[in-house]
C-alpha cells in the first residue's frame, strides 16, 4: 500500500487530496462529511456578545469552551442587559442561514414591563409600528401574567433588529425592565439550563435543524422545550 508514492504505515492519516494505492491500483476514498458543531449558551444580563470591548465588560465568548483549529461564531446577538438562548456554530455559512431573513426564524422572549398595555397599543404592537429603522411588528403577542407594576408577556419576532423589542415597546409608552430570549427557531431554552451554561447539540440534533432549514419549517427539532411556567417561574 502507498500514500502519495510512499509506503504506507501503521496509524498513518489520510487526507480527501491524498492518492492512496493498493497493489498498485488507485483507490477512491469517501469521507463522511462532518457536520458543524452547535451550541447552546444560556446567557446572563452583564455581558456583551464581542470578543473586543474598549469597555473590558464581560464577554460571552469567555464563557464558551475552547475550540481546536476554529472559533465559535455567534448567531445573531443579544444586548448587554439581556439574558436568554444564544446560539454559536462553529460553520460561517450555517450561522448566516440561520439569522438570514428569508428563512424567518423565529425569536420568541419573555418580556417584563413597568405599568399596564392598553389595548390600543397591544393592538399597535400586533398591527406594526414604523420604527426608524423600519416597519416591526410581533407576529404574537400574548399576556403572561404578573404583580404589582410588572406585567409579563411572551411575544415573537421574525427578525432581529438591534434593541427592537425594547424599542417597540418604548414606542406605545412602557418600559422594558426585564428580556429575555427562550426560543430562536426551533430551539427553545432548556428549562434545566442554568445561567452561564452551554449545551452541545449532538450530530444528529443538528442534522435535524440543517433539515429544518432545508424544508424552511420549525417543527423538525424539539430541544429540551420547557413547559410555559418554567421560565416565567424563574423571571419573577
Amino acid at each position: 500500500m502507498q500514500v502519495n508514492g510512499e509506503p504506507a504505515h501503521l496509524g498513518q492519516r489520510v487526507l480527501p487530496t491524498d492518492k492512496v494505492k493498493v497493489g498498485g491500483r488507485l483507490v477512491n476514498l469517501h469521507f463522511a462529511a462532518r457536520v458543524p458543531r452547535v451550541l447552546l449558551y444560556h446567557k446572563p444580563e452583564g455581558e456583551i456578545v464581542s470578543r473586543d470591548d474598549p469597555q473590558g465588560r464581560p464577554s460571552v465568548f469567555n464563557a464558551l469552551p475552547r475550540l481546536r483549529g476554529g472559533r465559535w461564531i455567534a448567531v445573531g446577538r443579544l444586548d448587554f442587559n439581556s439574558c436568554g438562548l444564544l446560539l454559536f456554530a462553529t460553520d460561517g455559512a450555517l450561522a448566516n442561514r440561520l439569522m438570514h431573513p428569508r428563512y424567518r426564524l423565529e425569536r420568541e422572549y419573555a418580556v417584563r414591563v413597568l405599568g399596564e398595555i392598553d389595548e390600543a397599543s397591544l393592538a399597535r404592537l400586533t398591527e406594526g409600528i414604523e420604527l426608524e429603522d423600519g416597519f416591526a411588528k410581533f407576529i404574537r403577542l400574548q399576556p403572561a401574567g404578573g404583580e404589582g407594576a410588572n406585567h409579563w408577556y411572551r411575544v415573537t419576532l421574525e427578525e432581529g433588529r438591534n434593541r427592537e423589542v425594547r424599542r417597540m415597546f418604548a414606542a406605545v409608552g412602557v418600559t422594558v425592565s426585564r428580556l429575555m430570549r427562550v426560543r430562536y427557531g426551533p430551539i427553545a431554552l432548556p428549562a434545566n439550563l442554568k445561567r452561564g451554561q452551554c449545551y452541545e447539540l449532538e450530530p444528529a440534533e443538528v442534522q435535524a435543524l440543517l433539515q429544518t432549514l432545508e424544508e424552511k419549517q420549525g417543527e423538525a427539532i424539539k430541544i429540551a422545550l420547557p413547559r410555559e411556567d418554567s421560565y416565567n417561574a424563574r423571571l419573577r
